[in-house]
């Protein structure tokens, strides 16, 4: 099963093992903006000269899926864009870039929160465990 941008992250499985999208997820995602994401996509795709029928095959989609996502008129499922990412030769975080400063400031927010009511040891712990954490996952390929 694929999941969407929308649940990547807030995926809630219920006793028999179906996904269900939390209405927080809902709320925080509903803003997303598929046409821009597809409109990177296509502009990713024509820096590389590729078409659209070249950029399904590279991906496993169909080029009736490559053109829906690049018009916005899909949703693109999440292993979708890393594929689509990695065939483009960039990033997720490019191709979603305008989504993520508002839940960068949302992020920021929230580590400063869970830091405020910290010793100093936990605080040293909690940095220190951060950028382990963030070494190891800038070594995983892209």
């Amino acid at each position: 099963r694929y999941f969407t941008i929308e649940n990547v992250i807030f995926v809630n499985f219920s006793t028999c093992g179906c996904c269900e999208v939390s209405d927080v997820a809902k709320n925080i995602f509903k803003d997303i903006d598929y046409k821009a994401i597809g409109q990177r996509v296509r502009e990713a795709r024509l820096k590389k000269q590729m078409t659209q029928e070249e950029l399904a095959e590279k991906t496993g989609i169909s080029t009736s899926y490559a053109s829906a996502i690049e018009t916005g008129a899909s949703k693109v499922a999440l292993p979708t864009l890393i594929q689509l990412a990695r065939a483009l030769d960039t990033t997720v975080e490019t191709l979603l870039y305008d989504v993520t400063p508002a839940s960068v400031q949302k992020y920021d927010l929230e580590a400063k929160e869970i830091l405020e009511d910290c010793s100093e040891d936990e605080r040293v712990f909690l940095i220190n465990l951060l950028k382990a954490a963030r070494e190891e996952l800038r070594k995983l390929p892209k």
